[in-house]
This record gives structure tokens, C-alpha cells and sequence, in this order.
């Protein structure tokens, strides 16, 4: 059996979102309300758990004071973002650690400052709604590959999976991972239903949204090639989704490097930001810190470090189940550049955030169980401990998420 090679159950045609491209507008809203209403039980239940979430995020404000609003969206790297979307970008690469806009990405930006162009409301609101929407889109995305590969309630779970995770709370915060995961999300169906110019196209998207994007990029590029070998139809659509893929990502890069008139302008703003590839070395130093020499650390670093040590136990995982390749790559080139960089440690289970198919493993465990008490009981706790977890990142952590 090849690591592409699957069993899924047949989704009748009119439940499957519409094949972009295909078929008269009428079709195509008919079959979209379908896929919506197939998806609604998913979708309702990642609302559930985020805004249970949020009433706690709420409550634990209101006791010391703050805002939800402002603690949502203008905290931390929202400022930067709102900030490029108010002044645009740097223009010189200066000697200062962890002050160069040139780091972030601007897909996220230039959607704030475009749509906060033609609505009311302030930049910092207009990027929080964006977040949650793109949450939404991202769920409806991750629900789909799951209900595409082993059906309704895989894709159910894996939904609820992704809504739970321990710092779940940044999905409905002014940051770019909601974005990022609903493209890499939709391009990697893309890639499962061989619609290979929406599959490259939502790759390059998510390349100008983060720089993991070339995780995307990866997984379309290697699934586009290798479906080409032994046959002819659909070869050049598969090529030119290979190609466009990176676009979006080399693009950046490429800007940055013109912007300061050096070819590797955007890693040298990357080691300002003390971001730069050792293999992992700076990462093992960390894990061994935290969880073995440390008497006494702090909780939210021991939550990262579990974090990225089950992201390896499920990506293992996800190869002895034989996942897709594209799934495969896209988590495997996450992990590689999440756990090979020797930047900051405190945000790498934030990173790690739009790899969810490396929870594959834990819905098909849960869709298989036989109580459908004891998998409701394991949602409820997993909810209650991400919404405690969301506020004590974003109240009693002191530093970034």
C-alpha cells in the first residue's frame, strides 16, 4: 500500500464543497448550501467550544481588570500587524533585535487596511473580525479533509480537535494562524480532489500569510509532481499548480531582498529577530531545561515543551497510518522548521497551530470508541482546560503567545 493510498467512504457529490471552477453559478450555490449544511454540526460545535473560550478569557479579564477587546486584538504581534497596515513596512534593515517589520508577512495586513477602507470601525476591530471569520473558513476547510478521507465524524471531531488545542485561544485573536490554516486547509483538499490550480493558488496565499507557508508550498509542489509520473491528463494543470505554489512565498522574500538591496535582505531581518536554523540544537537545549534541570518552571514554557514533544509522537503517528503525502509533507515541513529554528521558544506551539492533521490519529481513536459518553466527557475536558489555558497565556504569561 503507498503512503498516498487511502480508504474513505463515498461523500455523495451534492455534501462535498463545490469543485472550484465547475459548473453553472445556480450548481455551484446549490451544491455550496449542501456542503454548508453537512458541515453545520462541525461548525456549530467549534463555535461552542471557542466562545466557551472566550467566556472564560471574559471572566478571568473582568477580575484583573483588563479589556477583552484590546487583550484580542492589539496585543503583541497585532501591533505589529495593525502597524503595517496603518505605516506599511520598513525600508532599512537597522542594527535593533526584534524591531523590523520585514519579519511579518503582509497578506494579513493589506486585507485589514483594504477592508477597513470600505467598512466603519477601527483597523484593530476590522483584524479581529477577520480572524474569527477566517477561523470559520479554516474549520470548515480542516472539517472537509477529515469527512473526505474517513468520513462525517472524523471530520466532526478533528474540527472540535482543532478548537481545543492548548492555545486554541490565537484562533480568535488579531494574528495571522486563523488565515493561514483556512488556506493551507482548503489547498490541501485541493490537492486530496487533484484540483491542482486551486491547490497552488491557495498555497501562494498562504506563502504572503506566514512564513511556514513554505510548508504548503511543499506539500502542493511534491503531491503536483509525483501525481505526474505515469500519465497524461491533467499533467500541465498539476505542473502549473507545482509551480505557482511557492509564488507567494519567494515572492516576499524576494521583495524584502530588493527593498534593501541584498539578496538575503529577509534572513538577515530573520537573525535580527534572533531566528535563525541550527538543526534543532537550541530546541533540544530548551525541552531538556524545562522538563529535566528546572525545578521549579514556568507552566506555560512546560505547556510548549509537551506540545512539540506529542507533535513529533503524532506526526510518527501519522506516518504508521499512512496519511496522504501531501498531509504528510505539509506537517513534516512544519515540524522541521517549528523544531529546527533557533529563534524564540515561547511561541512554537502557536506555530504549530495550523498542523492539524497531525490530529488524524486522535479522531479517528475517538470516532472509533464505542462510548459516546466517555468521547463527549474527553471534548468537555479538553474544552474547559484550552479556555484555562487561553486566559492564563494571555493574562498571567508575561510574554507573547
Amino acid at each position: 500500500m503507498s503512503p498516498t493510498a487511502t480508504v474513505r467512504p463515498t461523500v455523495p457529490a451534492s455534501r462535498r464543497p463545490p469543485a472550484p471552477g465547475g459548473g453553472d453559478a445556480t450548481d455551484v450555490r446549490h451544491r455550496l448550501r449542501a456542503a454548508l449544511r453537512h458541515a453545520a454540526p462541525a461548525l456549530l460545535g467549534y463555535l461552542a467550544v471557542r466562545l466557551c473560550g472566550l467566556l472564560v478569557l471574559a471572566k478571568w479579564v473582568h477580575v484583573r481588570q483588563h479589556g477583552v477587546w484590546p487583550t484580542l486584538a492589539t496585543s503583541w504581534d497585532s501591533g505589529w500587524y495593525l502597524g503595517i497596515a496603518d505605516h506599511g513596512y520598513d525600508d532599512s534593515l537597522g542594527t535593533g533585535f526584534n524591531n523590523n517589520s520585514l519579519a511579518f508577512f503582509p497578506l494579513y495586513p493589506v486585507l485589514v487596511k483594504a477592508v477597513a477602507g470600505v467598512t466603519p470601525g477601527s483597523r484593530a476591530t476590522i483584524g479581529l473580525l477577520l480572524a474569527i471569520a477566517f477561523s470559520f473558513v479554516a474549520a470548515w476547510g480542516i472539517f472537509a479533509v477529515g469527512d473526505h478521507l474517513y468520513g462525517r465524524r472524523v471530520g466532526f471531531l478533528l474540527t472540535l480537535l482543532w478548537g481545543v488545542l492548548p492555545v486554541a485561544i490565537v484562533q480568535w485573536m488579531g494574528y495571522t494562524e486563523s488565515v493561514f490554516t483556512a488556506f493551507a486547509a482548503w489547498a490541501l483538499y485541493a490537492v486530496l480532489n487533484g484540483r491542482w490550480l486551486w491547490a497552488g493558488s491557495l498555497a501562494a496565499l498562504a506563502g504572503l500569510t506566514r512564513p511556514t507557508g513554505i510548508a504548503v508550498a511543499a506539500a502542493v509542489s511534491v503531491a503536483a509532481v509525483l501525481a505526474c509520473r505515469g500519465r497524461r491528463s491533467g499533467r500541465r494543470a498539476a505542473l502549473a499548480g507545482a509551480l505557482i505554489a511557492p509564488a507567494g512565498w519567494l515572492a516576499f522574500v524576494a521583495w524584502v531582498g530588493l527593498r534593501l538591496g541584498r539578496v538575503d535582505g529577509y534572513f538577515a531581518v530573520q537573525k535580527l529577530w534572533r531566528n535563525e536554523w541550527d538543526g534543532g540544537a537550541s530546541t533540544l537545549r530548551e525541552l531538556r531545561q524545562y522538563l529535566l534541570y528546572m525545578t521549579k518552571p514556568q507552566l506555560f514554557l512546560v505547556i510548549v515543551s509537551v506540545v512539540l514533544l506529542v507533535s513529533v509522537g503524532l506526526f510518527l503517528l501519522c506516518i504508521a497510518e499512512r496519511q496522504p503525502l501531501a498531509l504528510l509533507v505539509f506537517t513534516g515541513m512544519l515540524l522541521l522548521v517549528v523544531l529546527g529554528s533557533g529563534g524564540v521558544y515561547f511561541p512554537r506551539a502557536r506555530f504549530l497551530l495550523p498542523g492539524f492533521p497531525l490530529l488524524l490519529p486522535v479522531a479517528r481513536s475517538l470516532a472509533r470508541a464505542r462510548s459516546a459518553t466517555v468521547v463527549a466527557l474527553l471534548l468537555a475536558a479538553g474544552t474547559l482546560t484550552s479556555a484555562w489555558l487561553g486566559a492564563y497565556m494571555l493574562l498571567v504569561w508575561r510574554g507573547p503567545p
